[in-house]
């Protein structure tokens, strides 16, 4: 069973009964009903038009679920809808199924969740595990977010930003998690490029482009992390990055700068640096403080202390990581790494200790440990 094959089909088949007249949560039921049935019958009997067999058998099972249901006599008007067997026609409906998912009635929080449970195939467990909660918590959360949308009709989408935000913490998902979702999120956003002449959609793909170009290199053969300043250049995808830079000049020619167009310059410098050495990071700084004008998001001012250490020297970056919350996730790791910078590797390897034990996943608390252990050994 071509578990991959299964997971592309389900948004389309998803948005077919959604189309004619599913609400929303029956009809993710029906598509998960006909998803087992697939897994069943499919390796002895695979057929010829794989969405066409699971758009039938979900919405039969839909049909089957509206019948038991007290309003059996309102429904009973589309028995005569039900699909014919034979070829789907071949329409992507992935992006609208996102707008539908990041309707203005859910918080940004449920829209991902929800996003990634029913369109990008996650299990609640792993997306339990990416907003480190409870499963059972994320369970209700993506519930009450499908009861929400359950009577938004497909004409009923919600905006563009907040698609927007959807599809950049699906890519930062996939582009970090154990699940790749960011290629598919990069394809989305292409197509929002295509149907939206909007600066900020361009600037989001800029910014997709530009760190997906790094992901080759971003970790070592044992799957361990190599920090942006040991990766390998040569292993950048060139191609990607001079798309991704034309992408962003024409936005930022536009002169409407927004959150996505500031992050995605902070990458093009980046990308633009032969070495490490030579990034210019005080033009990095500028860009962060453009940022956080536009967001004051306390995560932005993180990394903007790390660039002017880079830019000013550690105890400058040291000064301004002192201004922010030490709850903040990664602070810990910064004030590591700013200290090693200043010479204090008592303090540093102590701080990465720390910073190990609040790590957000397996790789970065590996990574940590093994900073920590380094130090160490040269201090005996």
């Amino acid at each position: 069973m071509d578990e991959l094959l299964l997971r592309s089909l389900t948004p389309g088949v998803l948005a077919v009964l959604v189309r004619r007249g599913a609400d929303f949560a029956a009809a993710e039921d029906a598509v998960q009903d006909a998803l087992v049935e697939a897994v069943r019958v499919w390796p002895s009997e695979a057929p010829r038009d794989p969405k066409g067999w699971l758009v039938t058998v979900a919405w039969r099972r839909f049909l089957d679920a509206t019948r038991a249901d007290a309003s059996r006599r309102r429904r009973e008007d589309r028995l005569d809808e039900e699909p014919a067997p034979g070829p789907a026609p071949t329409v992507d409906d992935t992006l609208q199924l996102y707008f539908l998912c990041a309707h203005p009635s859910l918080t940004p929080s449920s829209a991902v969740a929800l996003t990634l449970r029913a369109v990008g195939g996650l299990t609640t467990r792993q997306i339990a595990r990416a907003y480190l909660v409870p499963e059972a918590t994320m369970a209700q959360r993506i519930s009450r977010a499908k009861r929400t949308v359950s009577g938004v009709r497909f004409d009923r989408h919600g905006n563009v930003s907040t698609v927007l935000r959807v599809l950049y913490l699906v890519f930062n998902e996939g582009y970090s998690g154990d699940v790749d979702l960011a290629a598919e999120a990069i394809r989305l956003t292409r197509q929002l490029a295509a149907a939206i002449d909007h600066p900020e959609v361009a600037g989001l793909l800029a910014l997709m482009l530009l760190h997906h170009a790094r992901r080759a290199s971003r970790t070592a053969p044992d799957g361990s992390l190599v920090p942006l300043a040991e990766q390998d250049r040569g292993r950048w995808d060139t191609g990607m990055i001079a798309e991704g830079v034309g992408i962003l000049q024409a936005a930022l020619a536009r002169d409407r700068l927004g959150e996505f167009q500031a992050q995605a310059a902070v990458a093009a410098l980046h990308a633009d640096a032969p070495t490490a050495e030579e990034t210019d990071w005080v033009q990095i700084v500028e860009w962060y403080d453009e940022l956080a004008g536009l967001t004051d998001s306390p995560v932005v001012r993180l990394n903007r202390a790390v660039a002017v250490g880079e830019a000013d020297g550690p105890r400058a970056g040291l000064a301004e990581l002192a201004a922010l919350s030490d709850a903040l996730p990664r602070h810990t790791a910064v004030a590591a790494y700013l200290h090693e910078r200043d010479g204090d590797l008592p303090t540093a390897a102590r701080l990465y200790a720390e910073a190990a034990h609040k790590a957000p996943t397996l790789a970065e608390r590996d990574h940590l440990t093994r900073q920590a252990a380094r130090l160490n050994a040269n201090l005996r």
